[in-house]
């Protein structure tokens, strides 16, 4: 499936340059030893400004998910339908990220099944994106 491609700024480049590096960094706060995604100028948990990046497993498992019919994006209408999931992270599971789950079918999606993040090539620039496929 098509991705779109993500411009980053200054603010997010750590994150899409650790993407093309097949990584996944979130950002950390060690005032309440919290992880945080997505990336904000300041602590959700505490307010804290001085957040670092930190890598993560890249490991999480499948929280819930929908399967999309129509959507407004025009460079996924030829794909549609197509599964949208929200993964919990294995160190911080209040953090969720989404994913099309290359590989599974539409309305297969296994609820609280293992997966671990891939990173795929966007069309338009190049830049890697992270996606999530079960595991076991």
């Amino acid at each position: 499936m098509p991705k779109q491609s993500p411009i980053p700024d200054d603010f997010d480049r750590p994150f899409y340059d650790a993407c093309n590096e097949d990584r996944l960094v979130i950002q950390f706060c060690a005032m309440c030893s919290r992880y945080q995604f997505p990336p904000r100028r300041a602590c959700v948990n505490c307010t804290n400004v001085n957040l670092a990046w930190q890598q993560v497993s890249g490991r999480g498992r499948i929280q819930s998910r929908v399967v999309v019919y129509d959507t407004p994006t025009s460079t996924l209408i030829p794909d549609q339908p197509f599964n949208v999931a929200t993964i919990a992270l294995e160190e911080e599971p209040d953090v969720t990220m989404f994913s099309h789950l290359p590989g599974v079918p539409v309305d297969e999606v296994p609820i609280g099944a293992q997966v671990e993040v891939i990173f795929e090539a966007t069309p338009a620039t190049g830049q890697k994106v992270p996606e999530w496929r079960v595991v076991g």
